[in-house]
């Protein structure tokens, strides 16, 4: 009587078809997620920009209490989301800029607050070499890592 099953030399061929198919497709998921994250960064810079130009139009626009030696631009990006106080509005009600602060989908540390994950840009410093200052004109990510279509995406 012949017992039914499979021998080792077939499980071993199975499992080894297994293994190459698993190695050619973990290089696609790689591409996948590093193509999603980019989206991701992609979508929370136009959505952080637009919010700090909302913010400069509104400041243009009379809307905030103006004061010496202020650009128009937010202090902190916190600023964009606690709002400020509309002068033309007789209720003075808030004006808001961004419901909350999107995380840079490249930074590793889940730890850091939204906003520290970003590097900001003042409106004094030169767009060669973008520095912090008293405002916040521009955001970039912090990452030192080259994206898919061969930019760092701190210049994205």
């Amino acid at each position: 009587m012949r017992s039914r099953g499979f021998t080792l030399i077939e499980l071993l061929i199975a499992l080894a078809i297994l293994a190459v198919l698993a190695t050619s497709v973990l290089p696609v998921a790689e591409l996948t997620i590093q193509r999603h994250k980019e989206q991701e960064l992609r979508a929370s810079l136009r959505e952080i920009r637009s919010a700090i130009d909302a913010y400069k139009r509104a400041f243009d626009e009379g809307r905030m209490l103006r004061t010496v030696n202020v650009t128009g631009y937010p202090a902190s990006l916190q600023v964009l989301v606690d709002g400020v106080e509309d002068v033309k509005d007789p209720k003075r009600s808030k004006i808001y800029f961004l419901r909350r602060i999107p995380r840079d989908p490249m930074a590793d540390d889940s730890i850091t607050s939204p906003q520290d994950t970003w590097a900001k840009r003042a409106y004094a410093s030169e767009a060669a070499e973008p520095k912090e200052g008293d405002d916040v004109y521009d955001v970039m990510s912090r990452s030192t890592k080259t994206g898919l279509n061969g930019q760092a995406y701190a210049q994205w």
